[in-house]
């Protein structure tokens, strides 16, 4: 589940920095009650992986389906990772701002084809 990201150890990461490594799928979780009904969206988690300076580095977040096929982040703000982002002056950066750099990476994944996947065994 995402929530054992946060029982690995720590990764400080200065932002401004080469790119971040490619990160790749682990899983994505869809909630049992999700999609049952008309009223009712389909929803869940997705993890993924990556190494960063020959460490590993997570991030997971909730998703929800908006419509059939259309997929978002449930709270851009809410990704969960064991990165400590640094600002250019090696400054941990505060949640809001690190909130931007993480959606970055985000948005650059593949998550929603993959999300979209693991939909397609239930629908």
């Amino acid at each position: 589940m995402p929530w054992s990201l946060r029982a690995w150890p720590p990764l400080l990461w200065q932002a401004a920095q080469a790119p971040l490594a490619d990160f790749h799928h682990l899983s994505t979780h869809v909630d049992a009650d999700a999609g049952g009904g008309r009223a009712c969206r389909a929803s869940g988690q997705t993890i993924w992986a990556g190494t960063v300076a020959g460490c590993e580095a997570g991030m997971a977040w909730d998703w929800v389906e908006l419509t059939r096929g259309v997929l978002a982040m449930a709270d851009p703000m809410s990704v969960i990772t064991n990165l400590r982002v640094l600002g250019r002056e090696g400054q941990v950066l505060t949640s809001a701002e690190a909130a931007l750099v993480l959606n970055e990476i985000v948005h650059a994944l593949p998550w929603q084809h993959e999300v979209g996947r693991a939909l397609a065994t239930r629908h």
